[in-house]
């Protein structure tokens, strides 16, 4: 039974997502496919959205690891092979994009949202406190007392036969 537990215990540690990178779209020089495979990691699948293009089989995700892998080996630096692929998708192509103009509402929507809903929260509950705190008037207090010291019959109706 142990052993058993063991096998399954090695077989989950073994199960993590596999990289999805064929060896036909490495570089043969080790130093560039590693800087190839550390910026690969810090690009999005635009199709699946929540993977790196390193951790993606989508087709496009194969297409943008095989163009960074073109841009490195031709002698772009960092910056400039990944600027060539957000040039081209945006910057949410960027598991982490720059916080500039086109990006705010990714970096502070989430946050404004949040503020937004706490405020409208606090708003309702203070008009909610304020409303339940109102004194009757003594219109409304006279008309409760003739209510409540009237004939009705105590069943639940009131005299007009609708449900109480």
């Amino acid at each position: 039974m142990k052993r058993l537990l063991l096998m399954a215990a090695a077989f989950a540690a073994l199960a993590g997502p596999a990289a999805a990178v064929n060896p036909d779209e490495q570089l043969r020089d080790p130093r560039l496919e590693a800087r190839a495979h550390e910026l690969s990691r810090t690009l999005r699948c635009v199709v699946c959205q929540n993977q790196s293009i390193d951790d993606s089989d989508a087709a496009l995700a194969h297409d943008l690891r095989v163009i960074l892998r073109e841009r490195i080996a031709a002698g772009d630096t960092d910056r400039q092979a990944v600027d060539y692929i957000v040039a081209r998708y945006g910057s949410f192509v960027e598991l982490k994009p720059p916080v500039q103009g086109d990006t705010l509402i990714l970096w502070f929507g989430p946050l404004a949202l949040t503020l937004l809903g706490g405020a409208g929260i606090a708003l309702h509950l203070r008009r909610r406190a304020r409303l339940a705190a109102e004194p009757f008037t003594a219109d409304e207090e006279a008309e409760l007392a003739h209510l409540l010291n009237s004939d009705a019959p105590k069943t639940g109706t009131l005299k007009s036969g609708g449900p109480a």
